[in-house]
């Protein structure tokens, strides 16, 4: 802001130049990946949504939004009745068409402390459709159905009809995870955030499915941005990665192994010769030897020296 600051300053003819841009000190990069110690498991949260319904039940469904369908905070507080597609079977959808986050009523037009916007990086009037499970329309449709909407047709709302505060569904959350945690895990960094259940979302369904493009859709986020933050929280792939690196080494896969030597001809030989620029083997005879070899009618019993990758350009370049 500062910085901006002193830039119209320079549009108004009042400075020269900015003078930050003579500061040789740039601002050190940080971490922003998640911390895979605040990611809670299924049945972790299954039971802290257990105690949410014992101490809140009205609040069940709008931790189940942040969980089963990645919503951030203020778009679960933003969401509608109209919002919805709940069939009455199998999976629904939510058609998110923005977000009421808490800014202070200092900084608003309104001079409330919550001010609707659009989605969260995403053009005006930019829509998202996020697919839910069947779990998380069944805590809808309950909540639909014991609770309503407020006045304006907001799904959550204050005790008095009025925006859902982040110290009320705060201090339920804490309570509820308290009492479902015990007070080893409870005072560990594991979802001591309700932001928490979107990491944990996200984290979940990229490990589940590998596929970061559709992930991304759902979750309202580039696919860099998916994959630098929640990187470490993918289960599952590094014994994946490991196993696929050990079959392109080959069954002996360590110091030593050799590939297979060709032999006379055919395509299975030629395959087990791959290109010599990317897989040097010294079982690879050269070019020139097997040349020799079919002009006067002779099967080479010698295996050639190694094909490098300088040879095989002073060939190219003859």
């Amino acid at each position: 802001m500062f910085y901006n600051a002193l830039g119209y300053a320079v549009e108004l003819g009042l400075l020269p130049v900015n003078p930050i841009d003579q500061v040789q000190w740039r601002t050190p990069a940080t971490a922003c990946t998640v911390n895979p110690q605040t990611v809670a498991s299924p049945v972790q949260v299954r039971a802290i949504l257990s105690q949410v319904t014992r101490i809140r039940p009205e609040l069940t469904a709008f931790f189940g939004c942040l969980y089963y369908a990645a919503l951030r905070p203020e778009e679960a507080v933003a969401l509608r009745r109209e919002h919805l597609i709940l069939p009455a079977h199998g999976r629904g959808k939510l058609v998110l068409t923005g977000a009421c986050p808490r800014t202070g009523a200092a900084w608003t037009i309104t001079g409330t402390p919550y001010e609707p916007r659009g989605l969260k990086h995403r053009p005006d009037g930019a829509i998202r459709v996020v697919p839910v499970p069947p779990v998380l329309v069944t805590l809808l449709r309950r909540h639909v159905r014991d609770h309503g909407t407020a006045p304006d047709g907001r799904l959550f709302h204050g005790a008095r009809g009025g925006m859902l505060s982040e110290s009320l569904y705060g201090r339920i959350w804490h309570a509820a995870r308290d009492a479902a945690l015990g007070p080893v895990l409870a005072a560990a960094p594991l979802a001591r955030r309700p932001y928490d259940l979107r990491h944990a979302a996200l984290s979940l369904w990229l490990s589940a499915s590998a596929a970061p493009g559709e992930v991304a859709a759902r979750a309202g986020n580039s696919i860099s941005v998916l994959q630098s933050v929640y990187v470490h929280c993918i289960d599952g792939q590094e014994d994946i990665t490991s196993q696929r690196i050990e079959e392109a080494l080959g069954a002996g896969g360590g110091a030593g192994h050799t590939s297979p030597s060709v032999t006379a001809s055919g395509p299975a030989n030629r395959r087990s010769c791959p290109d010599a620029v990317r897989h040097t083997s010294a079982q690879c005879p050269r070019p020139a030897a097997r040349g020799l070899a079919r002009a006067t009618g002779q099967a080479s019993t010698e295996r050639s020296p190694a094909v490098t990758v300088e040879s095989l350009c002073s060939s190219a370049a003859n």
